[in-house]
């Protein structure tokens, strides 16, 4: 079955006159091209698609079948050019966005609501990885961007600074340190049972807070990798906890959270990282829209 768009355009001009006359002259041409086109039509269908003697033109019942497709398709092959266009320049599309779980408490919902008013048409992906994840999907070309946290290879890819934040210690409400009302110091830490980051699999904030506060790592007593289980761990007693203050908004019930003085007063940085080399169009579109994010 091979036809043209200018025979379904033809039928659609003679169905909605349902006259010869009339649809050649809306479609700038004689009437006998556009008999022949719509007996091409015909045999390239396979089916009678117009009743027509000199009085009247009317479609058969495969006519009104096949009008509606006819009408879909000429809509889809008008419509292909603007969404050439519109996916060449960035404006529509399929970006792939992974993220951090930390960076859900403050940031991720914020960054698609920007991104939703600014580029409504780029439809975001969403991927829950930890930054030794998102870097390996990123450099296979699995991932278009990353909410993640440094360092980062300068050759492979770019980044910006994203979000800072500072480092607290979550307590439960009925802990000691919850009554000192002050900013609290690597000394009040002595001897408290430590849930830490896993040197493995939340290798940014272990190194992180090895360099702010010297704590022994004799009293750790539970590693692990997500924000929301070391405060769940806290909530139950079972030791303290160092956490980014966007934490707070979490909600664990019994919990804490106190300020601990750092060298840096906001050490925990979130960055966009992305490949240095990408064909992807909208990737740009999206980083110029998050820039009013940036710090």
């Amino acid at each position: 079955m091979t036809y043209t768009l200018e025979q379904l355009r033809g039928l659609v001009a003679v169905a909605e006159e349902l006259h010869f006359g009339r649809a050649a002259a809306r479609l700038r041409m004689t009437q006998p091209p556009l008999s022949r086109q719509i007996q091409k039509l015909e045999a390239a269908v396979g089916a009678q698609l117009l009743d027509r003697d000199n009085r009247r033109v009317a479609l058969t019942p495969a006519g009104e079948a096949f009008l509606a497709e006819a009408r879909r398709i000429l809509a889809i092959a008008e419509a292909a050019p603007d969404l050439a266009q519109r996916v060449s320049s960035g404006y529509y599309g399929l970006v792939r966005l992974a993220f951090t779980s930390a960076s859900t408490f403050e940031v991720l919902g914020r960054l698609l609501n920007e991104l939703e008013r600014q580029l409504p048409e780029v439809h975001i992906e969403l991927f829950e990885m930890v930054t030794r994840e998102q870097v390996a999907a990123l450099a296979a070309g699995d991932l278009d961007l990353g909410l993640a946290r440094p360092p980062f290879d300068p050759e492979l890819f770019e980044s910006r600074l994203l979000h800072r934040e500072p480092l607290l210690i979550a307590v439960h409400e009925d802990h000691r340190l919850a009554a000192l009302n002050r900013p609290l110091v690597a000394a009040d830490l002595a001897g408290e049972p430590l849930i830490f980051h896993s040197q493995q699999k939340a290798r940014y904030f272990y190194d992180l807070i090895v360099s702010m506060v010297p704590v022994d790592q004799g009293n750790v007593v539970h590693a692990v990798s997500q924000v929301m289980t070391m405060l769940s761990l806290v909530s139950s007693g079972r030791g303290v906890a160092f956490v980014p203050a966007s934490a707070v908004r979490i909600g664990v019930p019994h919990v804490a959270y106190l300020e601990i003085i750092t060298p840096i007063d906001e050490p925990v940085e979130l960055h966009l990282l992305w490949p240095r080399q990408s064909g992807n169009p909208a990737l740009p579109r999206v980083l110029t829209a998050l820039e009013a994010m940036m710090p």
